[in-house]
């Protein structure tokens, strides 16, 4: 079983919260170190869950729409974690509570709001 969800960020999230959240002992890869920029809301979802990592991203709309469409399918995500567009400080504290709150069991197919 694993403890800790990993991180995978959407290009709309600061690298400044992947750095804070590597700070606080978390595993995080971001769009750029996955060479996946420019890839649609849809492959990115796609590569986040082959590489059974937890999306972060602010773009809950497309988000929210495409958890709704797994759902559906019977596909299967590792987490989707919804954040308002706030300063990397406190977008890090309220993602590093969640994922130190929650398993990766219980994060998986969920979308998450912080």
């Amino acid at each position: 079983m694993k403890i800790f969800a990993s991180l995978y960020t959407d290009e709309d999230i600061a690298n400044l919260v992947a750095t804070l959240l590597r700070a606080r002992g978390l595993d995080v890869l971001t769009t750029i170190e996955a060479e996946m920029t420019g890839y649609s809301d849809q492959e990115q979802l796609a590569y986040a869950a082959s590489e059974e990592r937890c999306l972060l991203t602010h773009n809950r709309v497309d988000y929210e729409r495409l958890h709704l469409s797994y759902i559906k399918t019977g596909q299967q995500h590792s987490g989707i974690i919804v954040t308002p567009q706030n300063n990397a400080y406190e977008i890090a504290q309220r993602v590093g509570i969640i994922l130190n709150t929650l398993t990766a069991d219980e994060v998986f197919n969920q979308i998450l709001y912080v």
